[in-house]
């Protein structure tokens, strides 16, 4: 399920039509054209305040505890740390968590009066109680304490039990309803409910107290956007005055004492209960989350300056906006793959503001335009491999391992070849089920001896030792594969080039053999006589991710009555947003269960992996895993260093770009020791020959501004959020006169460019490769940045941006397989309204079949709606 994301302006949308359209030669095949519809909704970046973190006492049993939530104001989707100490450690019936562990919900409305020395909202109106334990018998729970099941008791003498619901019937379970904001109340089978389910819930079930009683957890904010039934951000007029609506972080702890006060004897069961019971939410812990408005920023009906293009600008464009929308500038934001974009500014310059880490003409059968290109370097960011990977130690774990039980690893060492075997699907439960015990299907034997996946792979485990005592299931749902957006971006060609820079990495790809004996997927092969397509694999122009084996196959153990093939057993997400968004949440989206009763009978989601051992691994942006908290891995560099993208590392690898127009950070150039290998440089590229006179006034102000205040890093709207370095003061410089250059052009205008303000410009999107370099920069002496505080001076801090995310589904529709005759999906969305953000709609999707190789991407969203798939929801 897709939704529209990065949106800001305050715009009321009904229905926003997103056409997508590729032509792009590959093997002789055309590329057919996706249509779709995607929900706007605006809302504006959240500010991560200094000073918004919390910390709140327990009662009672938990008198000694202290819970801190890291941030609680000017929130949007996005994460935040829930941290704890002076907690009892905690304990296990069997693999089901038992004693002293905490759960954490997000809820709406005014205080229940209840505790008045903790204000909080009611029982009822908390989103809590979807987790998958009905179906799934691995889950750590006991079908209480993850649902809103209770049993009554007038006068409950033990935990769990509740004093209202479930009196109908007081020798079997009750239900403690859930209210939505809209009046909407559920009594019954609340665990699969109107509202939310197991992938669209945000709640915790089960966090982990560590041995030294302290623990942490990742919490996903969700806004009215993901969760209108919580109403969160919306606006709300209280006594006359508008205010975004504001809801509450719940933690309910879960102890060992009984309400007696004594220990629970029975350790062989969990004892806890739910914790909307009467008798856990007693000791809830409730904390105040004020968020953005979830809408009504820039005004409605102003004119929108069209831009499109690269991913990795959205955030910061979506910081900018809210601060140029109070001067009466509105930009529109369409996420567009960067060849793409590079085609469609050169075949329609009145097209606006693209956003590039190439010039015009780079691209493989492309040429630059003969007028000038102006080029602005406007952001520093880059693509990661983010993670979620949480510790389950082997039985023969030292100690020292076993007390970091469930904790998270925080990092991990990759080389190019490490990268490379996981985007050729060369680990041997990859194509899952070519091998079974031993004995390898038709074309699999060099599979056979392959490890079964990354955290087995004896070149991993020498570089990250700890993963020697580690048990990862290593299936397609963890270790075997990289999550991985759909499309032709630069992102995915800087991969590329950092995998084909490394003699070990192209060796491998080659045919030859890690020094452990693994072999590649031959048809990853860039030898042509082990590809059995007979043609060679060629990465080094390649700036998609392709699924290019075969493999389908009906999966063993499955019970099933159909073949799933590798992009079932390895879905594409619609772009690095997404894929940082289900890392977060550990799902997939395989859909991996077989559903002998459905009608007809199908594979569907089992839900986001188990807590405890979650194993989820992605490529996406840096801003995008700062929003959601991810882990990122330490890449080797061409200097042979491992580094982190840090804001001083993308600045190392920035120092290295070279060329004409718009200079190119690439991975073997980037020698320097602590230089981040896929940085890359984000510039604002616009031809003026083709803009009139007001058009180019409208993208000189936001250079300016990008330039200026747009540089200081930090969490308030109008800063450069997380993920982004500053640029320098040179390129600043540049990016201020090339704003000059466009204010005072003197070429004459096209008669037949447009001015481009009317609202969002749909259009097709033309092809590219890779090349050279080509375009002419703009010139212009130096310049101060404008808009916005002159001479502020860049430093380091994080922001988030609104909009809405993606919602993910129990249909787990994902995008298709470009690269096999499979399915692609076609997003319907419905839009809010007036009220912007009263909540946004979770829709649907259908798939279509493509040719082979072909890759449809190009995803026509507006600014006032962000990206590909929501920002602030789940995507497919």
């Amino acid at each position: 399920m897709t939704g529209a994301r990065f949106a800001f302006a305050g715009r009321e949308f009904a229905m926003n039509r997103v056409r997508r359209l590729l032509v792009r030669a590959v093997a002789g095949a055309t590329v057919g054209a996706l249509a779709g519809f995607a929900v706007a909704q605006s809302a504006p970046p959240a500010t991560a305040a200094s000073g918004s973190a919390v910390t709140v006492s327990g009662r009672g049993e938990f008198k000694d505890m202290r819970f801190t939530v890291s941030q609680t104001s000017h929130l949007t989707s996005q994460a935040v740390t829930v941290s704890w100490t002076g907690g009892a450690s905690t304990s296990f019936a069997g693999t089901q968590f038992n004693t002293d562990f905490v759960q954490i919900m997000q809820c709406w409305g005014d205080d229940d009066g209840t505790v008045p020395s903790n204000p909080g909202p009611p029982r009822t109106q908390c989103q809590y109680g979807a987790s998958p334990t009905t179906d799934r018998s691995s889950w750590p729970g006991n079908d209480y304490d993850d649902t809103r099941k209770v049993f009554y008791s007038a006068d409950p003498t033990n935990y769990g039990q509740d004093n209202r619901y479930g009196a109908a019937n007081p020798n079997a379970p009750g239900e403690v309803p859930f209210k939505s904001v809209d009046g909407t109340t559920i009594t019954t089978n609340t665990q699969n409910n109107q509202f939310f389910n197991r992938n669209t819930t945000n709640e915790v079930d089960f966090a982990r107290t560590g041995a030294d009683g302290t623990g942490s957890e990742f919490f996903e904010v969700q806004t009215a956007n993901e969760a209108p039934h919580l109403g969160c951000g919306a606006p709300v007029k209280t006594n006359g005055v508008t205010k975004p609506r504001s809801c509450w972080l719940v933690i309910v702890p879960q102890g060992h004492l009984d309400l007696d006060g004594k220990p629970y004897t029975d350790t062989s069961q969990v004892n806890a209960g739910s914790p909307v019971s009467s008798t856990n939410w007693a000791n809830r812990v409730a904390i105040p989350l004020h968020f953005n408005s979830v809408g009504t920023n820039c005004a409605l009906g102003a004119k929108e300056r069209p831009t499109t293009g690269s991913e990795l600008a959205a955030d910061a464009m979506t910081s900018w906006q809210a601060a140029l929308c109070p001067t009466g500038k509105v930009y529109s934001y369409t996420e567009m793959g960067e060849p793409d974009a590079r085609a469609r500014l050169s075949n329609d310059g009145s097209s606006g503001l693209t956003f590039t880490t190439r010039a015009l003409g780079a691209d493989a059968s492309s040429a630059a335009p003969s007028d000038t290109t102006t080029y602005a370097p406007v952001a520093l960011s880059g693509a990661v491999i983010g993670f979620t990977i949480e510790r389950r130690p082997k039985a023969d774990a030292p100690a020292s391992i076993e007390k970091l039980a469930g904790t998270k690893v925080m990092s991990v060492k990759l080389t190019p070849r490490l990268v490379a075997k996981l985007l050729t699907e060369s680990y041997r439960n990859s194509p899952w089920g070519a091998v079974i015990s031993g004995a390898a299907a038709k074309g699999y034997g060099w599979a056979r001896n392959n490890p079964a996946g990354l955290a087995s792979d004896p070149e991993f485990i020498a570089l990250n030792p700890e993963f020697a005592y580690l048990s990862v299931s290593e299936t397609p749902a963890t270790d075997t594969d990289l999550m991985t957006s759909l499309g032709h971006t630069d992102s995915a060609r800087a991969l590329w080039q950092w995998i084909t820079s490394d003699k070990e990495a192209r060796q491998f790809l080659a045919g030859v053999p890690d020094d452990d004996g693994m072999r590649v997927n031959p048809y990853y092969s860039t030898n042509a006589d082990l590809n059995p397509t007979g043609a060679a694999f060629d990465p080094s122009s390649l700036d998609e991710y392709p699924k290019s084996d075969p493999w389908c196959t009906i999966p063993p153990g499955s019970g099933a009555t159909l073949k799933q093939c590798m992009t079932d057993f390895h879905p594409y997400v619609e772009d690095m947003h997404a894929g940082a968004l289900h890392t977060r949440r550990a799902d997939t989206l395989w859909k991996s269960s077989w559903d002998a009763l459905a009608s007809p009978p199908a594979f569907k989601s089992p839900g986001p992996q188990n807590v405890g051992s979650r194993f989820v691994i992605t490529v996406t942006d840096a801003a995008s895993a700062a929003r959601y908290g991810l882990q990122t891995a330490q890449l080797r560099n061409a200097a042979g260093k491992f580094v982190a993208p840090t804001a001083a590392s993308l600045t190392a690898a920035a120092n290295s770009a070279t060329g004409k127009g718009a200079a190119e950070i690439t991975p073997a150039g980037a020698k320097a020791k602590g230089a981040y290998p896929l940085a890359q440089l984000v510039y604002a590229a616009v031809r003026p020959a083709k803009l009139k006179t007001d058009a180019r006034k409208d993208y000189a102000a936001l250079l300016k501004y990008a330039a200026d205040s747009g540089q200081v890093s930090g969490a308030d709207p109008g800063r450069l959020p997380a993920g982004y370095a500053p640029l320098s003061a040179k390129q600043r410089a540049r990016t201020a006169a090339a704003a000059t250059a466009l204010l005072h052009y003197k070429g004459s205008s096209s008669s037949g460019s447009s001015d481009s303000s009317g609202g969002s410009n749909g259009g097709d999107s033309g092809s590219g490769g890779d090349g050279g370099t080509g375009g002419t920069a703009a010139g212009g002496g130096t310049g101060a940045g404008a808009g916005g505080g002159a001479g502020a001076s860049p430093s380091a801090s994080a922001s988030y941006d609104g909009g809405k995310a993606l919602q993910t589904t129990a249909a787990g529709t994902t995008p298709a397989d470009p690269a096999n005759p499979l399915r692609y999906a076609v997003p319907v969305g419905a839009a809010l309204g007036a009220v912007a953000g009263a909540g946004a709609p979770f829709a649907g999707g259908r798939r279509l079949r493509l040719p082979p190789m072909s890759s449809v991407r190009t995803a026509l969203r507006r600014l006032p709606v962000r990206r590909g798939l929501s920002r602030s929801s789940p995507r497919p």
